[in-house]
């Protein structure tokens, strides 16, 4: 198959706007009629009449005794009027119809029963007193609700006080779903019989169902399609003979030899946009063909996800009427510098949580196939395709993910990766339901200057003193001065070489990194595990000039040691706990003592105090344990405070 290359690549906007104006979206649906008991959420096709009066009878509004107004005129305190039961007082109850010649109820406790067969009133009714009257909620004829009305419970139950039992509502748009590619399997299948090398779990059939059906619509999941071109475009035409509304075809959009789902809308009818101008999602196909909408969606997760939120999420909501959704929006501060590819809007996944008087947006994995990016984000922010990407500090609009008040229960933490961080986030939420934990993991020294600045609430930290031997203490003074702060340790832990199961290149200390042979895998200048190496570099005498992949950076530990498992590295610094989660071997190089920088001004904040109780936890201790490498005895004591 010939490839297709992005020659006409659309803004987003440009290319929303030719899909969203290609079709008549509401026509494109129809409607249908069903019962109105089972309307809830749908939308009205039309204006809804009333077909009944309520209520459609005079009837009493209070417990007691329906009377005519006039006969009580003359009641007081001091003449007191007597009618008798039956003629000119009847007994009613609450909802009863008014018996005939009665327009007042009288409560049953504002009268007195000198007799069985006789009521005394101490004050006049008025006409229509505690009486409900044809029509006082709803007339027969009048319009109930307009057209194209989103149906709530009190809709559906006021229609039905008026009589009106079956309703014609827009149908829910039905939305073909077809997964191609020869490496795909279910996840039954999966079940049975673990994915081998080069096959994939389809997991975006199950994601672009669940998106269709949060926007309102009916997935309709189809049978999964090799990576060739006549079977593909049997399937989509197979589809668009049937009852569903629109065609979505993932993967095969890109501009690969077997990516064949712009061809085959081609043939089978109009492409739209081919490429949009947005990061992910730049592989997106649109198309049209017998009247209706085709969308080809990235095969990556993240890119399949920004393709329906901008260009199909819209679209289904016009199908039933419905406002486009729009986000809620705040301004935030990124935690870091992030840079970005010019000529593409990137759709960057974020945490969010409030420091002080500030948004703090920290950054997830950018990565296209990152799909923990979507169930870990708080938000997005939208960098521009004019720009090359925002700066540290700078303000900018982020949409949010959830309600806005997470933002106020969200502990930002910024610093220096551990193993432990994600283990004690979730102890901490749940010990304090509600309150989450952002972690950005930018190095020791650039969490501290986050804390001069604002951005956090805490940071983790492991800097070296190389010439006092002590830990953290030196840098806080320097990179905090005049920021009262205590230094709460989280754990002692063991950093050394992570290699390869079996150790099969023979790296036993850290003079065997500057062999010549070994490939090695650095952190990011700044980290604490960058200063450690650097300091015992220094102290052997190996220039780092001679170590291959020295310049080769990863921000966390647990990327240091993929590189090594993948064979991209036979080597690389980090903790412990790292190489026992991935199965490496470890060669033991020095114990540190890793603490959390927190400001005493937010000793009492509500998140920092959930987090300083979970330390004191014997369970979140014993996690930490059974990771490997810590030693909780100081966990939770405080190292120095200045």
């Amino acid at each position: 198959m010939k490839r297709s290359v992005y020659l006409e690549m659309k803004p987003l906007a440009e290319a929303r706007e030719i899909f969203l104006s290609a079709f008549d979206w509401i026509a494109l649906a129809g409607t249908e009629r069903i019962p109105t008991a089972e309307a809830l959420g749908r939308v009205i096709a039309g204006p809804a009449f009333a077909a009944l009066s309520s209520p459609s009878y005079h009837g009493a509004a209070m417990d007691g005794f329906a009377v005519s107004a006039p006969d009580t005129y003359p009641a007081s305190e001091e003449r007191p009027v007597r009618l008798a039961i039956g003629s000119g007082a009847h007994p009613v109850n609450t909802g009863q119809p008014m018996p005939a010649g009665s327009d007042a109820v009288v409560m049953i406790e504002h009268v007195q029963m000198p007799d069985a067969g006789s009521i005394e009133i101490t004050a006049a009714a008025y006409p229509w007193q505690h009486v409900r009257r044809v029509g006082e909620d709803i007339v027969a004829g009048e319009m109930l609700l307009p057209h194209h009305h989103l149906l709530g419970a009190a809709d559906v139950a006021a229609l039905l006080t008026a009589g009106v039992y079956r309703i014609e509502v827009l149908r829910r748009p039905r939305v073909a779903v077809i997964a191609t590619g020869s490496e795909l399997m279910g996840w039954a299948e999966a079940e049975e019989r673990a994915p081998g090398p080069g096959r994939i779990v389809d997991t975006n059939s199950v994601l672009l169902a669940g998106l269709v059906e949060e926007a309102g619509g009916v997935p309709v999941v189809l049978a999964r399609q090799p990576d060739r071109a006549d079977e593909i475009r049997k399937a989509v035409e197979k589809a668009l003979e049937s009852d569903v509304h629109m065609v979505i075809v993932n993967a095969g959009a890109s501009a690969g030899s077997e990516d064949h789902t712009v061809h085959v809308f081609r043939d089978l009818g109009e492409v739209l946009v081919h490429g949009i101008a947005t990061m992910p999602g730049k592989p997106t196909v649109l198309g049209k063909a017998r009247g209706k909408p085709l969308v080809g969606a990235p095969g990556y997760p993240v890119s399949a996800w920004v393709c329906f939120d901008q260009i199909v999420r819209p679209a289904l909501a016009l199908m039933q009427a419905l406002e486009v959704p729009e986000r809620e929006t705040v301004t935030a501060t990124p935690s870091r510098p992030l840079p970005s590819k010019l000529g593409q809007e990137e759709f960057l996944r974020v945490h969010l949580g409030r420091v002080g008087g500030k948004v703090v947006a920290a950054p997830l994995k950018r990565g296209a196939g990152m799909i923990t990016s979507l169930t870990r984000a708080d938000g997005i922010l939208r960098i521009p395709a004019a720009t090359e990407g925002l700066d540290e500090g700078a303000p900018v609009e982020a949409e949010l993910l959830h309600p806005a008040r997470a933002l106020e229960r969200t502990l930002v933490v910024v610093g220096s990766h551990d193993s432990t961080l994600d283990i004690l986030a979730d102890h901490v939420s749940r010990r304090a339901p509600g309150v989450g934990m952002s972690a950005s993991h930018v190095g020791s020294l650039a969490g501290l200057v986050a804390l001069r600045e604002g951005r956090s609430h805490m940071g983790g930290t492991h800097l070296l003193d190389t010439e006092t031997g002590e830990y953290n203490v030196t840098y806080v003074r320097k990179h905090l001065a005049g920021v009262p702060v205590r230094l709460v340790t989280l754990a002692l832990r063991e950093q050394g070489l992570m290699v390869r199961r079996g150790n099969p290149d023979r790296v036993r200390s850290l003079e065997d990194i500057g062999r010549g042979d070994v490939m090695f895998v650095n952190r990011q200048a700044g980290s604490g595990t960058r200063v450690l190496l650097d300091y015992n570099l220094a102290r052997l005498g190996i220039d780092p000039a001679r170590i291959r992949g020295y310049s080769h950076e990863e921000y966390t530990h647990m990327a240091v040691g993929v590189a090594v498992l993948s064979g991209v590295a036979h080597a690389g610094l980090g903790i412990r706990a790292a190489a026992n989660a991935l199965g490496l071997d470890f060669v033991p190089v020095a114990t540190e003592r890793y603490d959390l920088c927190i400001p005493v001004a937010y000793l009492d904040d509500l998140r920092v105090r959930a987090l300083l109780d979970t330390l004191a936890s014997p369970e979140f201790r014993a996690a930490v344990e059974a990771l490997g490498g810590y030693d909780v005895s100081p966990m939770g004591k405080v190292a120095w405070e200045g």
